[in-house]
């Protein structure tokens, strides 16, 4: 007998009579694991961010090559649903995870190595951006779904509490990492820094071999065995996820409103960077507070409703920052308000994707979630410019915060009315209950049909009332 035979972790071997506390060691080692993996990609990641368009610009002399690798870098994961599919279902343990960082890392390096010999083109920051993008589209809903059913076994609510704090490690590295980055360009110059990236990748790779346990999907069985799903068909099994993840395309589609807009009011009032960078500082650091907090408040909280008060409130911290002018503080002010609410809605995403799938199906519900929301950005960004140009900043402010504030109580609405359907059957069909039933006393045996209804019922039942959707 092996220690994860009922989880599915595979070569431990479990000595009779150990104490719980033995049993639950190796899945709280891995889960450590992965959280400091997310951490020090993510420091590397924002550290050399700081000093990428620099090297760029001094390279090729203009201003279009700044954004190459990001731009090339998104191209893998909006055309993910077309290529990927197959080889998220291969990632199922820490090491082939790994080995997916090494690929990345190789692609890190071009930048790096072509600046030593001065020879930094267009053509290595596209390949950087490209190799970088697809290493991400893959590992990234792999390691998500790794971490949900290597918690499991720890708690009730431990996949969710989990995946709240490797949100937590994710934006606590960008309190520090550009501070760092800012003081290591002024004291050692820009190249330097591109190795930080790599470095930190690298080291994430080496983390994950370490991790031993290994989805398999066969923690509890899922609705629909099937080796690939699509995104489609994960989406179609559990509505509350889907409407979870339109929620989150509509927020980033407007996303470029606070970002974009900001920075062009800025400058269109005498203060290039001021007020972005002002909404980033406020909007950061509320969000790491709220990102500390979520664990605990998670499990306590409807998840579905959580993420649409969520895009509600984000709305309104748009429309406010349309009417906040050029005041700094007033700006910082409001967009620390968005920056609590936001961890919360993305938890409340990720809680229910990762509790509610299982296996494949949550290596796609992830995949999509991811896609919908990456896809929507790069949507905004492009088109961005042009809208802020047609409508103006405090336009653009508006019509993006209304967009969250319609998708976030549609979102409310379509949950009250599934709750009234699951409560009220009769009344959510416009049915009238039987007047006629059986004689007082008598006793009916149910039928074949109502005791398929009822184990439909109980087969979709929430596990408890707190945290259902």
């Amino acid at each position: 007998m092996s220690l994860w035979d009922a989880a599915n972790f595979r070569r431990l071997p479990v000595t009779p009579g150990a104490p719980d506390d033995e049993l639950m060691s190796v899945p709280r080692r891995d889960v450590t694991i992965m959280l400091g993996t997310t951490f020090v990609v993510w420091l590397g990641q924002r550290i050399t961010a700081v000093a990428m368009p620099l090297v760029a610009l001094a390279a090729s002399h203009s201003a279009w090559s700044t954004g190459l690798v990001g731009g090339m870098a998104g191209l893998p994961l909006v055309t993910a649903p077309w290529w990927a599919r197959r080889g998220w279902q291969r990632l199922t343990n820490g090491r082939a995870i790994g080995l997916v960082l090494a690929g990345q890392v190789a692609g890190l390096l071009i930048v790096p190595v072509a600046a030593i010999g001065g020879h930094v083109g267009w053509y290595a920051l596209a390949a950087t951006g490209l190799v970088s993008g697809c290493c991400t589209a893959l590992a990234g809903p792999a390691q998500r779904s790794l971490l949900a059913e290597i918690a499991e076994p720890l708690g009730r609510y431990a996949a969710a509490k989990a995946l709240a704090w490797q949100d937590f490690a994710h934006r606590s590295s960008m309190v520090v990492a550009p501070a760092l980055g800012a003081l290591a360009v002024g004291a050692w110059g820009p190249v330097p820094l591109l190795w930080c990236e790599a470095a930190g990748v690298a080291v994430g790779a080496v983390l994950l071999t370490t991790v031993r346990a290994r989805s398999t999907g066969a923690a509890r069985p899922a609705p629909e065995k099937v080796a690939r799903p699509t995104m489609r068909a994960a989406l179609r099994a559990h509505p509350s996820i889907a409407v979870g993840v339109a929620m989150s395309g509509v927020g980033g589609l407007a996303w470029f409103a606070f970002t974009l807009g900001l920075a062009v009011r800025g400058a269109e009032v005498g203060r290039p960077g001021a007020l972005i960078a002002a909404a980033m500082t406020g909007y950061g650091l509320s969000s790491v507070l709220s990102a500390l907090a979520s664990p605990r408040l998670l499990p306590r909280l409807p998840w579905l409703a959580t993420a649409a008060a969520a895009w509600v409130g984000l709305g309104l911290m748009f429309v406010g920052e349309a009417g906040a002018g050029a005041s700094v503080p007033l700006i910082a002010t409001i967009a620390a308000v968005g920056g609590l609410l936001a961890p919360l809605g993305n938890g409340s995403l990720d809680a229910l994707i990762g509790t509610r799938t299982t296996g494949a199906e949550r290596r796609t519900a992830f995949a999509a979630a991811d896609f919908v929301h990456a896809g929507a950005v790069s949507v905004g960004l492009v088109a961005g410019g042009t809208v802020i140009g047609l409508a103006g900043t405090t336009g653009t402010l508006v019509v993006a915060g209304i967009a969250q504030l319609v998708a976030g109580a549609a979102g409310l609405t379509w949950r009250a009315r599934r709750r009234a359907a699951r409560h009220h059957p009769n009344a959510a069909r416009g049915t009238k209950p039987a007047l006629v039933g059986p004689v007082v006393g008598q006793r009916t045996a149910p039928s074949p049909c109502s005791q398929s209804a009822h184990a439909s019922a109980t087969s979709t039942a929430q596990p408890s009332s707190s945290s259902s959707s």
